[in-house]
């Protein structure tokens, strides 16, 4: 271990202010190479490539390398800095060394990916003299280059958003698609929910234009680590995939510390203000550190307060920390990876826009404020410390909220579970439409041979469109028969429907579908965008336009809601030990009533609303306890309704566990009386309209989902109820009725778990390992 970190735990386990709050720390490695071979060696160049740069591929490279020269789809999941990208990249340039007509796409999520790649790719085939000739092509590309970008580039760079334009002009594509060989997806876990369901029927109008052209193309994708890879690249290219996830790159001493500001209870202390602390103590003893937070607005905050704390404290580093984030400009932002590359900024706070794999040099540690929701990030964003085989640490600073504090008082989740599912769902009905209108305006679809790329519904979505107007048969197929051209139409990161504008002075701020302006940009409610602070003035629902104006109070606001769920088609059933469960579709209504004016935790003002409901048909499952759970929560005289209440809040707060979502992905209901059964119920359902597979995935994990609810609510320190285990941020109840003895109750008889004899731990027991 470096004598730096050692340094720093030292400080962790002697200083009171830190020591109680240290709950576990977990140390792993060092690893040694593992190196493999190829089936056959690399050409000449690329041999003499990695002479020069002095590289020895690992087991994991020449794995993916020999897949994909006998023709498989591959998917790589090692972790960050393994070395996936050398990976694909030999055997694409092999690819093109060996057939001049052979071509490349690369799609990356971020355009700092794509510079990164284009600088590898251009090294590459400098010293190669392959003729590769990359380019990037995307909204940015001049279009005096464009045309020479299509016909020369054996290798393009672009994004999905690009892509889904340029489909429609496949004809000046016809070179490049038709000697399409490799199709390189990187970060594809960020291709997940409603944007992975996008990217997928995106991916299938590529591949049937590709079929069109006569090309057959290979995918790589290139991902963090997930519990479903292969179902995952299955879903989302349509492909049977090779699974590339043991890594034999070489790793230095991990040292991961999970740190708990409220281990003794929620009080009022800042996990945001600890974190601050431990950011100016990483770069006190010399760590390279890097400190994720989640918003824009706490990166700006965290790094100001370190700032005056370094220089109150006579400390001469406060010029040497920084924030990054989206929204700086381009040459700010490489200014910054350049000083952070270069070891010239000791400390970056940052959100989740360095998670990704930019290279920024060899970091010492890694701070994360708050679990950043799937531990699929949380270790990406650990994994950006330690590069090159050095020794790291990272640091999870806990919030207050469930998922954070379930993850300390169960440490050993954290580090021996699996990863969760992502989730790719290619049947939504709103999402599947847009798409065939896209497709139709690409080529005239056929009923028979393009139910391979949409499915065997197609005939059904033709025939609905069709009596919209949108498409029309012809002797060659359905063709676009729309207004306008038809990808304007489709966002990739929404579901079609009404879009609120939200106008500033004349100036657009954003846009919001119509369920979020309704809970989040009503009338009197306030806003946060970019770090500035606005009161809506005007919702206007005929023009779907919000008008707004700077304010500043030093209240927020949130909307109280009335649900009610009807089931409409029941396609699962199963029972747990006795308990009925069941998935299928349901038609939710949701009506926003008013709102709370709150400054900290206390209302300070109701405002009634007269807001239209909103309905909408998603996918749900539900549970349905038995009489004898009612009866044994009647018997010691608890609250039934509170305790169906904190079920639903606590299933919904951990299935971002188990499922790859945000809590606000998902809605709930529950009642002791259900009106079409008449019998108590639990109700979880995708808060989008026609779902997009969250529900329908937990459905199969259950068994799993409800045992960590249960852990979750038992093992927190509070007595009745807190935001730790019960209290859910987005409840449209105001939280109320809750009862946490029934819900420990209703939640152990649903997994059968027995309710210890106390249910509240002591947290001085907290299991700890010294540094």
């Amino acid at each position: 271990m470096s004598v730096a970190i050692a340094d720093l735990l030292r400080l962790l386990s002697v200083n009171p202010v830190y020591r109680n709050r240290v709950v576990f720390t977990d140390i792993t490695g060092p690893t040694e190479a593992r190196y493999g071979e190829l089936g056959t060696p690399l050409s000449a160049s690329l041999a003499a490539y990695l002479k020069q740069k002095n590289i020895r591929l690992y087991t994991h490279q020449c794995d993916a390398i020999n897949h994909l020269r006998n023709g498989r789809n591959v998917i790589i999941t090692t972790p960050t800095a393994s070395g996936k990208t050398l990976a694909f990249n030999l055997p694409v340039f092999e690819k093109l060394e060996q057939d001049p007509a052979a071509r490349a796409l690369y799609l990356y999520p971020t355009k700092a990916l794509s510079n990164d790649q284009l600088a590898t790719l251009e090294q590459m085939d400098r010293f190669t003299t392959t003729g590769v000739r990359p380019a990037i092509y995307d909204g940015d590309t001049p279009q005096s280059k464009r045309a020479a970008i299509r016909e020369n580039a054996r290798i393009i760079i672009s994004n999905p958003h690009e892509l889904h334009q340029v489909l429609s002009w496949h004809a000046k594509w016809r070179p490049f698609f038709s000697g399409l060989r490799y199709i390189v997806i990187d970060e594809a876990h960020r291709y997940r929910g409603v944007f992975g369901s996008h990217i997928a029927l995106l991916v299938r109008r590529l591949l049937r234009l590709c079929a069109f052209y006569g090309s057959h193309p290979q995918f790589v994708l290139s991902t963090a680590t997930i519990a479903n890879p292969v179902e995952f690249a299955g879903n989302l290219t349509g492909r049977s995939f090779e699974l590339v996830q043991q890594d034999g790159s070489p790793h230095g001493r991990r040292t991961f510390v999970l740190y708990n500001p409220f281990y003794d209870g929620i009080g009022d202390r800042s996990a945001h203000q600890e974190t601050k602390d431990l950011l100016l103590s990483c770069v006190k003893e010399d760590l390279q550190t890097l400190c994720f937070t989640g918003s824009r607005k706490m990166a700006e905050l965290v790094t100001l307060w370190a700032r005056e704390d370094a220089r109150h404290s006579s400390c001469r580093l406060a010029d040497a920390i920084s924030a990054y984030r989206a929204g700086y400009l381009p040459e700010e932002r490489r200014g910054l990876e350049r000083q952070l590359k270069d070891g010239m900024m000791k400390g970056i706070v940052s959100t989740n826009a360095l998670e990704l794999g930019i290279d920024v040099g060899t970091l010492d540690a890694v701070i994360l404020s708050g679990y950043p929701g799937t531990m699929m990030s949380a270790r990406q964003q650990a994994g950006r410390a330690g590069r090159n085989g050095t020794d790291s640490l990272a640091i999870l600073v806990a919030m207050a909220n469930p998922l954070d504090q379930y993850f300390m008082n169960h440490p050993d989740r954290f580090f021996s579970r699996s990863h969760e599912h992502a989730i790719v769902d290619t049947h939504n009905p709103y999402i599947v439409s847009g798409h065939l209108l896209c497709a139709a305006a690409e080529l005239p679809v056929n009923d028979s041979a393009d139910s391979l790329f949409f499915g065997e519904s197609l005939s059904s979505h033709l025939a609905d469109l069709a009596t919209h107007d949108l498409v029309r048969k012809t002797a060659r197929g359905w063709v676009y028969s729309g207004r306008g051209r038809a990808a304007e139409a489709v966002q990739l990161d929404g579901i079609p429907g009404p879009t609120f504008r939200i106008m500033h002075k004349g100036k657009l701020l954003e846009t919001m579908d119509r369920g979020h302006a309704f809970s989040e940009a009503h009338k009197g409610a306030i806003m946060l965008h970019q770090g500035v602070t606005y009161v809506v003035n005007e919702m206007d629902l005929e023009t779907h336009t919000i008008r707004v104006s700077e304010t500043d109070v030093d209240y927020y606001t949130q909307p109280l809601k009335e649900v009610s769920l009807k089931i409409v088609e029941t396609t699962g059933n199963r029972i747990l030990n006795d308990v009925k469960c069941a998935f299928g579709e349901v038609e939710v209504t949701e009506t926003i009533t008013g709102f709370k004016l709150k400054r900290g935790d206390t209302i300070i003002g109701i405002e009634p609303l007269s807001l239209p409901p909103t309905t909408f048909r998603t996918k749900a499952f539900w549970l349905v306890p038995p009489e004898r759970i009612g009866q044994k929560v009647d018997a010691g005289d608890l609250d039934l309704a509170g305790g169906l209440h904190g079920a639903e809040h606590a299933i919904i707060a951990l299935m971002p566990l188990h499922v790859m979502c945000d809590r606000w992905d998902i809605g709930g209901l529950s009642s002791p009386m259900f009106g079409e059964t008449g019998e108590p119920a639990i109700f979880v359902y995708d808060a989008y309209e026609g779902g997009i597979g969250l529900a329908e995935k937990a459905y199969d994990i259950l068994p799993c989902l409800l045992a960590s609810a249960h852990e979750l609510v038992r093992d927190c320190s509070c007595e009745k109820g807190c935001p730790s285990c019960i209290y859910s941020p987005k409840c449209g109840n105001d939280n109320q009725p809750l009862d946490k003895e029934a819900t420990i109750i209703i939640l152990g008889e649903l997994c059968r778990q027995p309710v210890p004899a106390t249910a509240v731990p002591d947290p001085a027991v907290s299991p700890t390992v010294s540094p």
